[in-house]
């Protein structure tokens, strides 16, 4: 039952993943950031990433005359903030800034401070942009509202809102949001709006959801995958754009997987080896090993029709991989956690969490809506 899913999963050579990595890192599915200096982007990304310590300069690299990118995680990186600078000059052109935006899942956050009207500037990179079309998903963000009184802050935000529709049209959403709460709000501390927020983001660049590191877990199992998911969603990432390489996805898919599921119960302090292999993939059912192998067979064959293969074939075999790929590793978590206590797990648990995984990982790809 296992030999055939052990040639896929555990191959005897090593192949070298570097390209496969290196190409992922370039095809990250990526957030555009488009905003005056001062609106809020680097607070933006703070509050996306958990990461209190970004900022231009750190952790920012240079990839555009006109752009700066910041990778998160940065040592396995799932997503990407592009963030645009020299709005204000007059020859602005964003066709290199557009080329640098991924083919999977990619979005425009228009930054906007809620008290500052003049944004022209702006405004002219929206107008070029939009002549452009390769940007389906644009979400305005409102910044810093609370320093104003509610009414104020109707007003302003309202004509904000008018000024992007008469450029970008009606194809958008907008929120409100203030990152620095003074100690007078109810919401000290806090991000205004944090959690609608993530929804809206999460809507145009599903991974984002994903990643958001304080949700709430009804079991400390769930609470302990947390801290792995990141690690789960890189691997998943690197499966699914190695797809799009025709004839690659073959080699580069289940030693990719195979790297990650020893990673994996290395951190749940499970020694892995072909018996715990044989356990885990055992718990899937005897069915997974057959279907694994000639769904990943057939996704490689596809991608090799011309044209279609290199691009309907190769998106659809992404989103598969990636989906495949983060649902083991979120079965093989539930597993490794479980063993390390000398706990069984049912086959139905197992397969259950692979499935609804898979489906999420699917669709989180954003590749599936391609």
């Amino acid at each position: 039952m296992f030999d055939q899913i052990k040639d896929f999963i555990n191959p005897s050579k090593n192949p070298d993943l570097t390209p496969a990595h290196e190409y992922q890192r370039k095809h990250l599915p990526t957030l555009w950031l488009l905003g005056k200096t001062g609106a809020g982007k680097s607070s933006f990304i703070q509050a996306v990433t958990g990461d209190s310590s970004v900022e231009v300069g750190n952790g920012f690299a240079p990839c555009t005359m006109t752009a700066m990118s910041y990778d998160f995680p940065q040592d396995k990186p799932v997503m990407r903030f592009l963030d645009t600078r020299g709005l204000g000059e007059a020859d602005y052109d964003p066709k290199e800034d557009l080329e640098e935006i991924g083919l999977a899942g990619n979005a425009l956050v228009v930054v906007m401070k809620a008290d500052e009207p003049e944004q022209s500037a702006v405004f002219a990179a929206l107008k070029q942009i939009k002549k452009q079309k390769k940007i389906k998903h644009l979400l305005l963000v409102h910044t810093a509202v609370m320093c104003s009184s509610e009414t104020d802050r109707a007003r302003q935000v309202q004509f904000n809102s008018n000024q992007v529709e008469r450029v970008w049209g009606k194809g958008f959403e907008s929120i409100s949001v203030d990152f620095e709460t003074d100690d007078s709000s109810n919401n000290s501390g806090l991000i205004y709006n944090y959690e609608a927020l993530i929804e809206q983001l999460t809507n145009i660049l599903p991974v984002i959801g994903m990643m958001v590191v304080d949700k709430e877990h009804s079991t400390q199992e769930e609470a302990n995958f947390d801290h792995v998911e990141n690690e789960v969603l890189w691997y998943a990432g690197s499966a699914a754009t190695s797809d799009l390489i025709p004839g690659v996805g073959l080699v580069s898919v289940p030693a990719i997987q195979a790297k990650m599921l020893h990673s994996l119960a290395n951190q749940y302090g499970v020694e892995w080896n072909k018996r715990v292999f044989s356990e885990l993939i055992g718990t899937l059912g005897s069915s997974f090993a057959l279907q694994y192998g000639m769904k990943l067979g057939s996704r490689q064959l596809i991608k090799l029709i011309p044209v279609y293969g290199q691009t309907v074939g190769a998106v659809a075999a992404a989103a598969m991989s990636f989906g495949t790929s983060y649902g083991l590793g979120r079965a093989a978590c539930f597993y490794f956690y479980h063993k390390n206590k000398g706990e069984e797990v049912s086959e139905q648990e197992m397969q259950k969490i692979y499935k609804e995984s898979l489906k999420k990982g699917k669709a989180a790809s954003g590749y599936e809506e391609n």
